[in-house]
């Protein structure tokens, strides 16, 4: 009997089912032996050896059905080797664990934490194999990751539905668009939906310049402008500051995000009338697109056949269209971070999206 596990880890996205659906089903193709013990709730689960024996069946209907049926949650990599006040060693606990139930190998879909305890519990001789799972698409080694292209869907739906509303009121709208400290949803989400102005983590903003650009669509006869500002976005003063000041300043921030911040400052500096909207989860939500549905099934393919050739402590990655794996010791504890001289940042700049900084 072969027998291997799996568990969703860190935030939701709208393809974890998708890609378990194509995981076990290359499994079960590949091995009439093969028992999934799936792990509840990710690395908790695998903590506290709290699992259930799935069946082929369970996996029938996940590829349009966002979400994960095995639940999630986040396990601050920080803390893993943190023995709690409850004596639990964590680490200790996963190991003990992964040899009681026999396991051959441990699949984990997950983003930048969950990759660096994938790449922890590899160099503690277990067989893991990551699989990248994150709306931001900032896993370092790979192209793409699933659940970002339907998080884009959604969060340009918002955009492209802002639009009337501004249209009809002639107002300034501002969408804050998830992707925690990296800007690659906001940027692909901005330029999909015809945003005036894209505010993101790695081209720190100038509000002179994002207020300029707004007074020059208003005496071109624009009627309205829309921004879509990234949740991570910060200014140029904000970036000069050290990273403990950055943290200070942000605790002490008396708006709710930036977008409120932002906005409170065009209303200030323009004196016209701003509107924020911030979709938030919605962004994790729904179905995943038929282009996540079908990077779900070829990824979870790419992982059987990296259990196939015993190529343990790697994770699968997407290189053009071309589905390959990274080693986990790679991207462990990196990011993929918006190149604010990429020519796609060019391409913006030359239809007349501001990104204020010049």
């Amino acid at each position: 009997m072969r027998r291997v596990g799996l568990l969703t880890s860190g935030g939701d996205c709208q393809a974890l089912n998708a890609v378990m659906r194509g995981l076990a089903k290359a499994l079960y193709s590949n091995y009439e032996d093969m028992e999934i013990i799936g792990f509840k709730d990710g690395y908790k689960g695998l903590i506290k050896g709290d699992y259930t024996v799935m069946a082929p069946e369970c996996f029938s209907g996940l590829l349009m059905r966002g979400g994960t049926i095995l639940g999630t949650s986040r396990q601050p990599f920080k803390l893993m080797r943190v023995v709690e006040a409850d004596g639990i060693d964590k680490v200790d606990e996963m190991k003990k664990n992964y040899k009681n139930l026999k396991l051959d190998c441990i699949f984990v879909l997950g983003g930048n934490g969950s990759q660096k305890t994938a790449n922890l519990l590899s160099e503690e001789g277990l067989n893991i194999i990551g699989l990248p799972k994150t709306i931001d698409n900032d896993l370092y080694g790979t192209d793409m990751t699933f659940g970002f292209h339907s998080a884009l869907a959604m969060a340009t739906t918002v955009l492209d539905n802002i639009h009337t509303t501004a249209a009809s009121h002639g107002r300034v709208f501002i969408v804050e668009v998830m992707g925690h400290k990296v800007g690659w949803l906001t940027l692909y989400a901005g330029i999909s939906s015809g945003a005036d102005i894209i505010l993101i983590p790695e081209i720190p903003y100038d509000i002179r310049i994002v207020t300029g650009a707004i007074n020059e669509r208003t005496l071109q006869g624009k009627k309205y402008s829309i921004l879509a500002v990234a949740e991570g976005a910060i200014s140029k003063d904000t970036a000069k500051l050290g990273k403990k000041e950055q943290k200070e300043k942000l605790k002490n921030r008396k708006y709710p995000s930036v977008a409120y911040e932002v906005g409170a400052q065009i209303s200030e500096l323009t004196g016209q009338e701003v509107r924020v909207t911030v979709p938030g989860h919605m962004q994790r939500g729904g179905t995943p697109t038929p282009f996540d549905r079908i990077l779900s099934t070829r990824i979870g393919a790419k992982a059987m056949q990296l259990y196939k050739d015993k190529e343990f402590g790697r994770m699968v990655a997407v290189l053009g269209d071309e589905i390959t794996s990274i080693p986990l010791s790679e991207t462990a504890g990196r990011l993929k971070t918006v190149d604010p001289k990429a020519s796609i940042i060019k391409e913006a700049r030359s239809i007349g999206i501001c990104f204020g900084d010049k």
